[in-house]
């Protein structure tokens, strides 16, 4: 599994390089993991819905409307995804994983996709497959700004507001989350950690 450490870097040049990963990807056979940070935006999916009360950058993923800030650990998937479900599956195990050591608590939910704590989602994650290989993935509230984060409800659901792990007692810094939970991705995938860029 290769590894792609970008920081933070704006939505848009982050789709722009995640581009570039995947034709990478198509081409080498590989699994390439991306992790990276956004400044402040929210993202709209092909579930569309709106109108939103904010500014929106809209993206070809699956789901809804996201909020990505600083203090978010986004883990964007350009893997080998020739059946799509399986592939799901094993990134829900992995995050599973990671949750049953930090916050046993959290929960997927299937009929809303992403992990919840009651109704308070800390995780959303959203997927487009193209040329067998996956595209975008899942964001992790770590330690966000709560109060821009709910300026829209995750993912436009009644009822639901962000929390973070922070916000739920759980201090951990940006860097231990992606490092833990890359293993976590890496041991569900059968991987090892490969080559950092």
């Amino acid at each position: 599994m290769v590894l792609h450490d970008w920081g933070l870097l704006p939505y848009e040049t982050a789709r722009e390089r995640m581009d570039s990963i995947h034709r990478e990807a198509v081409r080498d056979g590989k699994n390439h993991l991306i992790l990276c940070s956004h400044p402040a935006v929210f993202t709209v999916g092909s579930d569309g819905g709106g109108p939103w009360p904010v500014p929106t950058v809209p993206t070809d993923r699956g789901g809804s409307v996201t909020c990505h800030s600083e203090g978010q650990a986004l883990f964007y998937f350009c893997f080998q995804a020739r059946e799509p479900a399986a592939f799901y599956r094993r990134v829900r195990q992995a995050f599973d994983a990671f949750f049953a050591r930090v916050l046993p608590a959290a929960r997927y939910d299937a009929k809303r996709p992403g992990w919840y704590l009651d109704n308070r989602k800390i995780a959303s994650l959203g997927f487009r497959y193209r040329q067998g290989v996956s595209l975008h993935g899942v964001a992790l509230n770590v330690d966000v700004d709560l109060a821009f984060h709910g300026r829209v409800a995750p993912c436009g659901l009644e009822g639901v507001t962000p929390t973070s792990l922070a916000a739920e007692g759980v201090r951990r810094g940006p860097e231990e989350v992606f490092e833990t939970v890359a293993r976590h991705i890496a041991d569900t995938f059968g991987e090892k950690i490969g080559e950092t860029r």
